[in-house]
Formats: C-alpha cells, structure tokens, sequence
C-alpha cells in the first residue's frame, strides 16, 4: 500500500467524517452512539487546528484517505498543558496494514516538536490492536478502567497508555512557555 502522511486541511473533513461515522457505528475506539454530522467534525476540526495541536491524515497515491490522527488537550486546567491525548481512526480497508502505527509515529513525532512531554493513549473497548499499535510506539500500560462504557450491548473498558515526549519528566518545563499550540 502506497501513501503518504500529510497535514489535514478542511478539504479531508468529509472523509474524516465517514471514516469515523464508520467506527461510531460498528467499533468500540470511541464511546459515542450517534456519528457527528459533517457541520459537527468540522467544528471539531477547526477547534483542534485552530489551537494548533497537529492533525495529519494518510492518504494513498490515488487520493483515497486511508485515515487521521490528531493530537489535543487531555485536559484543560493549566498543569496538563504538557500532555496531550491522542486518537486515531481508520477506514476499515486500512486496517491491519500499517497505517495506524505510521500514523501514531508520525503524530509523536510532530508533537514532541511542538514541546510537548507527554501523550496518553485512551483506548476505547481495550481494542487489542489499538494496544498493540501503541506498545510498539513505546507506550506504557497506565492501567484499565473497567466497565466505562456500555456499547453494543455491552461494558467496554478503556485501557490508558502514556509515553513521554522528548525529555519527558527528565526536566522542568519553563513555565513562562507554552508548547507552541497554546497562547497562553
């Protein structure tokens, strides 16, 4: 499979949108019922870019999107703006290839430019795959919250994951500054 991994822009909304209108439907990676309307991933979408947290997306060779992967806040009390939560999604001829790992590579990557220490994974339905593709990235177990959601007729835990970025807790941060995604 032939692709490449490129920053998204709002001309990737409507695939992004199906790709994970998909995965509310039939997986477990996320923990919402209803898929967003198109309006709703946008909003989403500009939210996210607009705070500048990365946003990527794989994409064969004859334009096709194969999937997406972002960066944003895990939380957004001041002390957590070193973390970031990642999350990725795939169209279903995508899995099983390669595509999630190289996205999640690529993702840490960009995030540890932008001074961020630490990412967490939260992984929906304990998804083997998802925890494989992470492990193999160099996260961590962090622990298991069983029994936090309850899809497809039935409870679905979520495992957490953590890696550190760049020196991670090896140093302080100066704290007059940012990561480059926040203002302040």
């Amino acid at each position: 499979m032939n692709y490449i991994i490129r920053t998204a822009d709002t001309a990737d909304i409507a695939a992004f949108t199906e790709i994970y209108r998909e995965s509310v439907l039939n997986g477990v990676a996320t923990y919402e019922i209803d898929p967003p309307s198109f309006d709703e991933m946008r909003g989403r979408f500009a939210t996210i870019t607009g705070s500048g947290y990365p946003y990527i997306v794989a994409v064969e060779q004859t334009g096709l999107i194969l999937g997406y992967a972002y960066a944003s806040a895990f939380r957004t009390r001041p002390a957590y703006r070193w973390l970031v939560e990642d999350s990725i999604y795939l169209a279903p001829e995508a899995r099983g290839r390669g595509v999630g790992k190289a996205l999640l590579h690529d993702l840490v990557r960009r995030s540890t430019g932008l001074g961020f220490r630490q990412m967490v994974a939260v992984i929906g339905g304990a998804h083997p795959a998802s925890i494989a593709v992470h492990r193999s990235a160099g996260f961590e177990h962090g622990g298991v919250m069983k029994a936090t959601g309850f899809k497809h007729g039935r409870w679905l835990d979520t495992v957490i994951m953590q890696l550190p970025l760049g020196e991670g807790s090896q140093s302080a941060p100066r704290l007059d500054a940012y990561p480059a995604t926040m203002d302040g």
